[in-house]
């Protein structure tokens, strides 16, 4: 029987983490707000005692500072077990599901996509570039009338970085919603909260997805903000916390650790965004010139203003993706290419289907993508390991 070796502390630092779009390195700061909750400060909120009413006092304040730093107020703040926990909440509307049909676009995660097409709900077409089609927005919109129940856009795409215009998503969907009841659109924020401010780029969204491990947080917690004017019902019953709308104990030191990291995010965004979109643009550049065959999909005439400032996609024809991420692996690089399953294996990438992208190059398809504590020294290991892995694919593919 074969054993998986488990790689050293040592041997992982050396590695350049060029995909932290699947997650990212908990800041210190974070930590450092976790740890008295995972050691004396381990009351249940749900409790009465002392221990209880403290945890409840973290939960309160962390529950202000999340809001104030996705531009929500308190009580709209959901605290969920991440990302696709929130996604299907917001999709489904709970238990029983909503009556109607969900609408989302096709670049979706399939956190979205999955739960509208189990609800036979309806996908529309995006253009070229990755953005979502409005007058096939508007058709669908029509065709389906006052039975739509949700729309579900998200603001910044996990594969290729594009955002999306909210504004005129909102625009189209209230034209076509009956008087009453108001049509909810949703956005899965989880890629766009470490780059945008979500108070002006989600401020049209009536509900609104986001993870902890995305930013420098905790897997496991995330958030469902849910404005006041949103009906939603319980998905997780039980327990009857955060109002009745998602019961179970709650991970206090988990949410301690969001509010901590969406802090420190929203402080030092201007910076990061500047610096990692700068070391973005030089890896993207630096590859194009080094490696024939690849472009970048979602962007045109080299202009990457539309894409958050994280991620550098490209499609190098010739090659194949799970070959070149084994030879990357083996010099020092971790990347990705499409979505992945549980397994770890690539999955044929559906939005680069629904973007148009031929099956031969989306075949090559490859993610980069950088974060809060992402360096010079990784882009520079990149720019000298993935050409050389390309030359080996197709030397030997």
């Amino acid at each position: 029987m074969s054993r998986v070796t488990t790689p050293s502390t040592a041997e992982l630092r050396t590695l350049a983490d060029l995909d932290h779009a699947a997650t990212t390195r908990i800041r210190p700061e974070v930590r450092e707000a976790m740890a008295p909750f995972l050691d004396d400060r381990y009351g249940n909120p749900s409790g009465s005692h002392r221990l209880a009413r403290d945890a409840v006092r973290a939960v309160d304040e962390a529950r202000e500072r999340v809001a104030a730093a996705l531009g929500c107020a308190p009580g709209e703040v959901v605290f969920t077990s991440g990302g696709t926990e929130s996604d299907n909440h917001a999709i489904s509307g709970g238990m029983p599901p909503r009556a109607g049909v969900p609408v989302c676009s096709a670049v979706e995660h399939h956190a979205v996509l999955d739960t509208v097409a189990a609800l036979d709900g309806r996908v529309v077409a995006v253009d070229r570039s990755g953005r979502v089609d409005l007058s096939a927005l508007a058709d669908a919109l029509t065709e389906i009338g006052p039975h739509t129940s949700v729309v579900s856009v998200m603001l910044a795409n996990n594969e290729t970085g594009v955002v999306q215009d909210l504004d005129a998503v909102a625009q189209v969907v209230r034209s076509h919603e009956p008087e009453v009841p108001r049509v909810p659109l949703h956005t899965d924020a989880v890629q766009a909260a470490a780059w945008l401010d979500l108070g002006t780029a989600a401020a049209a969204a009536d509900l609104i997805s986001v993870s902890g491990h995305k930013l420098g947080g905790p897997k496991g917690v995330g958030v469902l903000v849910v404005r006041q004017h949103t009906p939603i019902r319980a998905m997780v019953l039980g327990g009857g916390q955060e109002r009745g709308r998602r019961s179970g104990t709650s991970n206090v030191a988990g949410i301690v650790g969001m509010a901590a990291a969406l802090e420190a995010t929203v402080a030092g965004r201007a910076t990061t965004n500047a610096r990692v979109g700068a070391l973005r643009d030089r890896l993207a550049d630096g590859l194009l010139a080094a490696v024939p065959g690849a472009v970048e999909c979602a962007v045109d005439q080299g202009d990457r203003s539309g894409l958050v400032p994280g991620i550098c996609h490209l499609c190098i024809e010739g090659v194949d993706a799970e070959t070149l991420l084994f030879l990357l692996e083996s010099e020092g690089v971790v990347a990705s290419a499409a979505s992945s399953c549980s397994s770890g294996a690539q999955q044929a990438s559906h939005v680069l289907a629904a973007m148009g992208v031929s099956e031969s190059l989306a075949r090559g398809s490859l993610r980069l993508s950088l974060g809060w504590d992402s360096t010079d020294a990784d882009v520079d290991t990149a720019l000298r390991a993935v050409p050389a892995a390309v030359r080996r694919v197709r030397e030997f593919g």
